[in-house]
């Protein structure tokens, strides 16, 4: 099933600034600078209308209003406010850092950046604008500029917010260990910062150690009981535990904290299906899909499910739904292959798999999939060059050393092939068992011997 991967959490610095610069003005101009909401709404609108107020004056007015508009969720407006505050006075470094914080939200990215830009252009010490502009540069995928940014916002003025994102910047990039000591730092300036200690669980995930990772999802979830991608990412480090019981217990938690989640359906089946639940985790699939149309991994997941219930036919409906959306996925290639060669439709198998290697060319289970298609097309010569190919990859892999030596046998050559299905037996036991579920039998005296072990019925 595909892999639930823990999700991360970034903050803006400070998201709008207002002002409430000192100027001879009515009650209007000033309840506009100093309230908020509703009542700011309508005294802005009052006094931009007013025709009293001109220049700087009227700039701080539409930027008030912009900062309200912003608030309330209107973002177009709020942009349209800041560009006039702009052209009436275009030296306020806050018109382009509120107007930058909107158009990142709205993701224009490369016209935030100008924004942010022109900002600390007016302001070189403009603290919030250099990490939100760090936050964008992220956002583009351009870590190291990110990094940049941030390093400047908490040389400026160190906040937990700015280390936060550094943190997430360098783990971004792999570095788990600096995004550790940013997390560290972060909640040791703000003791309560629950989506630091969220992101320093994930940085401890992904460097394995789901144990510290436990720990601080549960201190994140100790200050904010609400915090639904902790329980879900909580569940994803109980399940690398194989705790499934309480892996499932954070899932539903999540689900009921947010019906329409498919990454915490998806994760839920995923422990249903280890827990041998293959029906209740096709319906958790089923549930995400419906949810996010688009959500690979539920298909991932439900084609294997659909697998572990030899449905094949469904699972490679899954797989064309992967390809579909991910046409570069060379994982689901090579299931969509293993799943045709089971069924016999040997020739589109061949082709996926080759599909797949040309993907990742040293893709260790492609090249054992193809090689079972071979084997089972009666090409042992392809079929054995290909599980030579995976053997060097990785030696141990118990599929291609049985493949190996069911082809060797076939071509007559019992001691090199006896060799090699010995020494998967030694790793997996079963092996047999599992090679004659897919249409390859065991040798006759090993077929024989396994029959006269079984014992003759009473």
């Amino acid at each position: 099933m595909a892999l639930a991967v823990p999700r991360v959490a970034f903050i803006a610095c400070l998201a709008f600034a207002g002002s409430t610069a000192a100027f001879a003005q009515t009650d209007d101009w000033t309840t506009c600078a100093k309230a908020s909401g509703r009542a700011a709404l309508a005294a802005c609108e009052r006094a931009i209308s007013s025709g009293q107020y001109t220049g700087r004056s009227l700039a701080l007015a539409y930027s008030n209003r912009g900062v309200e508009w912003a608030a309330g969720g209107n973002i177009e407006r709020a942009i349209a406010d800041y560009g006039e505050a702009i052209k009436l006075d275009p030296t306020q470094p806050a018109a382009f850092h509120n107007r930058a914080v909107a158009r990142a939200g709205k993701g224009h990215f490369d016209n935030a950046i100008a924004d942010y830009d022109e900002a600390i252009r007016l302001n070189p010490k403009y603290a919030a604008a250099y990490g939100n502009r760090g936050l964008a540069y992220f956002s583009k995928g351009n870590h190291d500029r990110a990094v940049a940014d941030y390093d400047e916002a908490i040389r400026l003025a160190p906040d937990a917010i700015s280390h936060n994102n550094r943190g997430n910047a360098h783990a971004s990039r792999g570095d788990y260990e600096r995004a550790i000591q940013d997390f560290d730092e972060a909640v040791t300036l703000d003791p309560r910062h629950a989506i630091a200690f969220y992101n320093r669980g994930n940085a401890h995930f992904a460097k394995g150690d789901p144990d510290r990772a436990i720990r601080d999802y549960d201190q994140a979830i100790a200050i904010d009981s609400n915090y639904q991608d902790a329980y879900v990412n909580r569940g994803v480090a109980y399940e690398r535990k194989r705790e499934l019981g309480l892996a499932l217990r954070d899932y539903d938690q999540a689900i009921q904290m947010d019906p329409k989640d498919p990454v915490a359906y998806n994760n839920r089946g995923n422990v249903l299906l280890k827990m041998g639940q293959a029906a209740r985790a096709i319906a958790d699939y089923d549930h995400a899909i419906r949810l996010d149309a688009r959500h690979i991994a539920a298909y991932f997941s439900r084609a294997i499910a659909q697998e572990n219930r030899r449905q094949y036919y469904a699972a490679i409906a899954d797989y064309d739904r992967v390809i579909r959306l991910e046409p570069a996925n060379a994982t689901a290639w090579n299931s969509r292959c293993w799943a045709r060669a089971v069924i016999g439709q040997l020739q589109p198998a061949l082709a996926d798999c080759t599909e797949a290697l040309r993907l990742r060319p040293e893709y260790v289970h492609a090249l054992d999939s193809r090689a079972f298609v071979h084997l089972r097309s009666g090409r042992y010569d392809e079929a054995i060059a290909d599980y030579d190919a995976a053997l060097q990859l990785d030696p141990r892999k118990v599929a291609s050393l049985y493949g190996r030596g069911m082809a060797k046998r076939r071509k007559q050559d019992f001691a090199g092939g006896g060799a090699d299905i010995a020494a998967a037996r030694a790793i997996s036991p079963n092996v047999s068992v599992e090679f004659a579920r897919y249409g390859i039998n065991p040798p006759v005296p090993d077929a024989q011997r396994e029959m006269d072990t079984a014992g003759a019925p009473r």
